[in-house]
């Protein structure tokens, strides 16, 4: 049973999204936040599988809502690993810089809010097992703003560009031009499978889980250079 913590500073907002997620036989609510500090309380106490956070908290808020839940201070006594919540962040506009931000915050997906019913529990379930959902539309517009950013040091600690091996690198390269798995695998001559594997383990080494995140170390490492 996968459990999801709404959080909405509007009423109307997460009675609607609890009766939708109350129809699902494998989704439950684990309870309802009305602001960003309150979701970060609730997220520690009541351990989710996934946030559902509206954009207005995200944008009113700032990304700390989200880092807080994601990166939660570890615990002085603990019985079992806790594993973070991972959020979704459900969005009133498509404005690339609030997704970017919250992909760097730790976000593990950004849906429109005039997503269908069956788009919104779909992209929560992937979510909730770790994997990460982002359009493609978006997740090609915030590749051109992360070519627009000026290179920074990377968010890594510890995670230069030593740290890859040569063919990751390729890899690494390539998704920041923004091809897809297919792609990549018809121009280095691999398997998808084996592109597949090779973006896992950049994610894992820079501690990322959106592939947008490997996308933004390419750049602010140097890997790959912003278009004059």
């Amino acid at each position: 049973m996968t459990s999801v913590l709404i959080a909405s500073d509007q009423s109307l907002q997460r009675h609607g999204l609890r009766m939708l997620l109350a129809g699902e036989p494998d989704l439950t609510v684990a309870g309802e936040a009305r602001s960003g500090t309150e979701a970060v309380r609730l997220a520690a106490v009541l351990r989710p599988d996934a946030v559902l956070l509206d954009g207005r908290i995200h944008e009113t808020e700032g990304p700390d809502v989200i880092r807080r839940i994601t990166h939660p201070p570890a615990l002085a006594v603990s019985t079992e690993p806790a594993r973070p919540a991972r959020v979704l962040v459900l969005t009133p506009t498509s404005d690339e810089e609030h997704a970017y931000t919250a992909l760097r915050a730790g976000a593990g997906g950004f849906l429109p809010q005039h997503a269908t019913p069956d788009e919104l529990i779909a992209a929560i379930r992937v979510v909730a097992t770790g994997d990460s959902v982002i359009t493609p539309h978006l997740t090609r517009a915030l590749i051109d703003t992360v070519r627009q950013l000026q290179p920074v040091r990377p968010n890594a600690p510890g995670v230069g560009l030593d740290t890859f091996t040569e063919r990751e690198r390729d890899v690494l390269t390539a998704v920041a031009s923004g091809w897809s798995n297919a792609e990549i695998a018809q121009r280095l001559s691999i398997a998808p499978t084996t592109v597949k594997s090779h973006v896992s383990h950049i994610l894992a080494k820079i501690g990322g889980r959106a592939r947008v995140q490997a996308v933004t170390f390419a750049y602010e490492s140097g890997l790959v250079r912003p278009a004059a």
